[in-house]
């Protein structure tokens, strides 16, 4: 069965660009690790500073493989390293909170 994490990132509205940014320099990181399934950063349109940083992986197992793996490790001290110009000082949200889910259910477009 496969599992969901969406890690939901507080970020302030002038860090925005900055934080989409990061993610699309680290593009490609996550899709090599097994049991990876899918990829998506939500970003909010209204009433809320919430992104939605959505993963699905083949096994908790697989998860946990790969957030404790060097890739994840590699990017994340990126994320929160000094890049040299405009926001890349330090983390670009201001919280995070993981949420877990099992896929109970899924539904996929009719051939």
């Amino acid at each position: 069965m496969s599992v969901v994490k969406i890690n939901v990132l507080t970020v302030p509205a002038d860090m925005r660009e900055e934080l989409e940014r990061r993610f699309s320099n680290r593009a490609g990181m996550v899709e090599s690790a097994d049991g990876f399934e899918w990829f998506e950063l939500l970003r909010p349109v209204e009433g809320t500073d919430q992104y939605l940083v959505y993963t699905r992986w083949r096994s908790e197992d697989d998860f946990q493989t790969w957030q404790q793996g060097q890739a994840f490790q590699r990017g994340h001290a990126q994320a929160g390293a000094a890049q040299g110009h405009g926001h890349g000082q330090g983390p670009a949200a201001s919280g995070s909170q993981i949420w877990s889910f099992e896929v109970v259910q899924s539904a996929s477009p009719k051939s």
